[in-house]
């Protein structure tokens, strides 16, 4: 006996221990990627010829897309895929063919930001981290397709990625269709006539930069000058949802500017009303639809035209019936009748050179001139998040434009402000405001001094003069009063005929609409980074957009020598970008022949790259065809495993599991993308994802010094309720897991200390899958036992022999049979519907109860139980059903079925009540009927006895678990 070998191995060598499990699963994964035993045919080619196979239902299963970290996964991470891994084995096992496989979203900033620091290249550092994780996966046990896998900096890849921008820049969206359209439908359209240009001239007699920018007002990708969020200390622009509440940005945490830069731009906003519809038919978590909802934030109300010198401006209102309690207006600071000159010097086409006469000076804010008002304000608004402008708070901020206003219905005066709560990113960036019925609106004007006007009866007896309010009257069900012109009244409607009223008379007259808003902004599509999807585009010397062909594609992505984009001090608002891509002179300036008939040209190539969204908005159809180089994916295959179906009307993938954090950002962009393909005609489905399960997180304990410094949490002791580090006492707070909290535990370590198929049960059974859940490493042992027991109800830990029993059903004992059934119906059930901490408890159930049996388990409820955990926990599942005799692999056994006969309890307990109190408790057949259950409760001697002769006024039944007597 060696120095390190115990006397328990010595009497049980065969026994399942850490060693043993890493021996059967390292073997178990080889054989799986031998064999090929987790590839999924297509519909075309293997399935053609394979009856069987064609007849079974398909599930595709899939996770949401994770990025290849330098830090590798910890045990939080895979949670998810462990859950799809089991949900996908037991789809199988039941006789689907089910396509799982995992790709890797690998463009994007923490890779650049690496390459910055270290000098390493992203694609090296990027790739060493795939293959890394690939390792850490592999030896979970996952059960992914290998040949489907896909990585989104692989040129093969981006190519089409690039390919469907391409789509997306060719097409527009016709209202009438209801559907995108090749852009050539459009060209068709103007040069035909039918569809008037801008100013009425022929199609064939404009320029071709005129015509790129009438395209361009159309097209679902388009580069335009607009507002971004530009952060110097990134040196790039971000979208909104990239932007923190605190206005910071969410990689970094530096402050956040608007700035107006010419970007690419996806117009999503054309599907603003789809993708909103389109929800009712998705089965995802309704909190997911709200957060989609709210973002796509629909409105139906009015446009109008406020007349202000030779402009006008524009707002929308949901509100159009309190017209005439306009008093003043209100522009966004960025708003472009206030647009500045580059060196800051606000040269707005309303804004007067001048205060004019009798001007408050509580609206000027301090300075001489409108001009310098307006300059300080909107260098002060743009250092604020838009979360931040429209927070209720006491002050409210803002500047007299100089410039007046006419109400249209009213004619009367009323002077511009510009004010930070007004946002450009929400309607026009004007609002009229009517102090007396909207709570900011109120607020802006007591802190002006601006006048307010009651249009809606207050019915809160606070009477009409807003001077005596506290606070504004908002009402949707109340009358209008003080509303009558020359030409129109509303004076004594409710909202809806006075709303009603005033739309149809703004549109009259030509100047407001009924119409629909949207709080939706189309998706910012450029990035000025270098670790990203070149832009297949290119301009020529006048700057007009061009489109390289698709035989040019993939358009890679060059070396530079430095991959950082310059970035600026995080402060200073008043930068532009420069992309890394810019300095690669040979690659940026080209001559070309676009086939176009133009011969050859001198192109300059777009300098951004594609934000990191692009590649995960289309991986599912590409892990259905991931080898294809003639076709984004195969038409049949594409309809095979995605196509619309009975209770998937718009098709997709059947489910899809991933973080609630991707609300408003990848799932989104993922349905836009998908609709955009489907109305071209390149994909059936229309939406992309039709089951979405949200997983929870794995949660674990923060320990912070006197400092507020984390610790690591491996070395924190634990005395009389307390917690210490090296002897000082620490704080603990229930967290996040990561590297930088110093509390991280690897799969690594937990499959060394006790195997894979371990930590797949304990992640599974820590609880319900969709909430978070705190990681106990010294829990993990009751799922490790429970392993050692199902290995001893099989194998002699002494001989390593199996040790069941070969007797026929009719021979095992009943209570035997009524457990294995009853576990066979749960378990299934439970996994069906990704309940598995309660399937783990079932089989741990009838596990314990073959164990206090005691003799040979016999084979049949053997080679059942370990179906029943081989999608859980299937390396020793594998080799349990090999040392049972089977040849074949597990993964593909039938999962097994329950016989109703011992699912059915023999006998229920009936409570008999006498006047609400229990008096019996009977043993009784499910089946009984309301009459027999009734007699036999009646002649029960104790309910006989508490009785004691008295006359019976009521029997309540409820078979067969209740009766209720009521005496007389």
């Amino acid at each position: 006996m060696s120095e390190t070998t115990t006397a328990a191995e010595v009497a049980a060598p065969h026994r399942y221990t850490a060693a043993l499990a890493a021996d059967i699963e390292a073997r178990w994964q080889d054989f799986w990627e031998k064999d090929g035993t987790y590839e999924a045919p297509n519909a075309t080619g293997e399935l053609a010829g394979d009856p069987e196979l064609v007849a079974r239902p398909k599930k595709f299963i899939m996770d949401m897309f994770p990025y290849p970290s330098g830090a590798g996964l910890h045990v939080g991470h895979p949670l998810g895929f462990i859950a799809t891994d089991v949900y996908a084995r037991h789809q199988r096992m039941t006789g689907h063919n089910v396509l799982h496989t995992l790709g890797f979203d690998a463009f994007g900033l923490p890779a650049e930001q690496y390459a910055v620091q270290t000098g390493t290249h992203p694609r090296v550092s990027t790739e060493a981290n795939i293959v890394n994780m690939r390792r850490q996966l592999r030896r979970l046990g996952l059960g992914h397709d290998p040949r489907r896998s896909v990585e989104t900096i692989d040129p093969a890849y981006y190519k089409w990625t690039q390919w469907i921008f391409l789509q997306i820049f060719n097409s527009w969206y016709d209202p009438e269709a209801d559907a995108a359209r090749p852009i050539d439908t459009l060209v068709a359209q103007f040069e035909a006539g039918t569809r008037p240009t801008p100013d009425g001239r022929p199609w064939a007699e404009l320029s071709d930069t005129e015509r790129a920018d009438i395209l361009g007002e159309y097209r679902l990708a388009y580069a335009s000058d607009a507002p971004v969020n530009w952060c110097p200390g990134l040196g790039t622009v971000l979208a909104n949802e990239e932007v923190t509440a605190e206005g910071r940005s969410e990689r970094g945490n530096y402050p956040v500017f608007k700035a107006k830069l010419r970007q690419w731009n996806m117009r999503i906003t054309a599907y603003a009303d789809r993708l909103l519809r389109d929800l009712d038919a998705l089965d995802w978590p309704e909190a997911i639809k709200l957060q989609q909802r709210n973002w796509i934030g629909r409105s139906e109300g009015a446009r109008v035209d406020f007349p202000v010198g030779d402009e006008k401006i524009t707002v929308f209102t949901t509100r159009q019936d309190t017209l005439f309690g306009a008093t003043y207006m209100v522009l966004a600071p960025e708003h472009p009748l206030i647009a500045g000159s580059e060196d800051g010097d606000t040269t707005g086409t309303i804004v007067p050179g001048a205060w004019p006469e009798g001007t408050h000076d509580v609206w000027t804010g301090g300075h001489a001139t409108p001009r310098e008002a307006v300059a300080a304000y909107r260098k002060q608004a743009a250092a604020k998040s838009d979360l931040e402008r429209q927070a209720e708070a006491k002050d409210k901020t803002g500047v007299f434009t100089g410039a007046f206003a006419t109400n249209p219905v009213s004619g009367e005066q009323v002077p511009v402000f510009i004010a930070d709560y007004v946002l450009m990113g929400y309607g026009t960036g004007a609002i009229m405001a009517v102090p007396a019925h909207d709570t900011r609106d109120f607020a802006f004007a007591r802190a002006f001094e601006l006048p307010m006007r009651c249009v809606v009866e207050p019915t809160d007896g606070r009477g009409t003069d807003p001077a005596t309010w506290d606070d504004a009257f908002a009402s949707y069900d109340a009358k209008i009063i003080n509303s009558s012109g020359d030409s129109i009244s509303l004076d004594g409607l409710g909202v809806t005929e006075a709303k009603a009223k005033i739309t149809d008379w703004l549109a009259g007259r030509g100047i407001g609409e009924g119409t629909v808003n949207f709080r939706l902004r189309d998706w910012l599509f450029s990035r000025q980074r270098y670790w990203g999807e070149p832009f297949p585009i290119v301009y020529d010397e006048d700057g007009v957009a061009h489109a390289l062909p698709e035989s040019m594609l993939p358009l890679e992505l060059p070396e530079v020598e430095d991959y950082s984009p310059r970035t600026f001090d995080p402060d200073d608002a008043d930068t532009q970008p420069e992309t890394p891509l810019s300095r690669n002179e040979d690659w940026v300036n080209v001559e070309l022949d676009l086939g176009d008939g133009r011969g050859v040209r001198r192109y300059r190539r777009e300098t951004n790259t594609m934000p990191n969204w692009a590649g995960s908005c289309w991986y599912e159809l590409r892990y259905l065809d991931p080898h294809n180089d003639d076709a984004l994916v195969d038409p049949d295959v594409e309809q095979y495993w995605m196509g619309p179906r009975d209770g998937q009307p718009a098709g997709g993938v059947d489910l899809y599991v991933g973080g609630a954090e991707h609300a408003v950002l990848h799932l989104l962009y993922a349905r836009f993308w998908s609709k955009v393909l489907h109305d071209l005609g390149h994909v059936s489905s229309s939406e992309p994802f039709h089951k979405l399960y949200n997983q929870g997180m794995i949660q674990a304990f923060v320990y912070r010094d006197s400092r507020g410094i984390a610790v690591p949490a491996a070395e924190v002791e634990e005395r009389d309720g307390a917690y210490y580090y090296q002897g000082d006492k620490v704080s603990r707070l229930l967290g996040k897991m990561g590297k930088s909290l110093k509390n991280a535990v690897t799969p690594d370590e937990i499959c060394a200390e006790y195997g894979a198929d371990t930590l797949r049960l304990y992640e599974m059974a820590m609880g319900p899958l969709d909430v978070s859940r705190p990681w106990d490493t010294r829990a993990v042992v009751g799922q490790y036992r429970l392993l050692q027991r199902l290995w001893r109800n099989v194998v002699d830990e002494a001989t390593g022999e199996v040790t069941v029993a070969d007797v026929p059903e009719s021979d095992i004992d009943v209570d035997t049979l009524r457990a294995l059934h009853k576990a066979i119906d749960g378990v299934g059930q439970d996994l069906a519907n990704l309940r598995f901490n309660t399937a783990i408890a079932k089989v741990t159930e009838l596990n314990n109860h073959l164990t206090k049996t005691g003799g040979p388990v016999p084979r049949t409820v053997a080679e059942r139980l370990v179906l029943l955990i081989a999608p859980l926990a299937p390396h020793i599942a594998e080799e349990l059903w090999r040392k049972l005799g089977h040849t074949d692999s597990v993964v593909h056994a039938d999962f097994p079925v329950a016989d109703p006969a011992y699912v059915v309890d023999e006998t229920v307990t009936c409570v008999v009540q006498i006047k609400g109190k229990v008096k019996a408790r009977l043993e009784v057949a499910p089946s009984i009927s309301d009459a027999d259950l009734e007699a036999t409760a009646l002649a029960e001697p104790a309910v006989v006895a508490a009785l004691n002769g008295a006359d019976i006024r009521k029997v309540i039944v409820r078979a067969p678990k209740l009766v209720n007597i009521v005496p007389a």
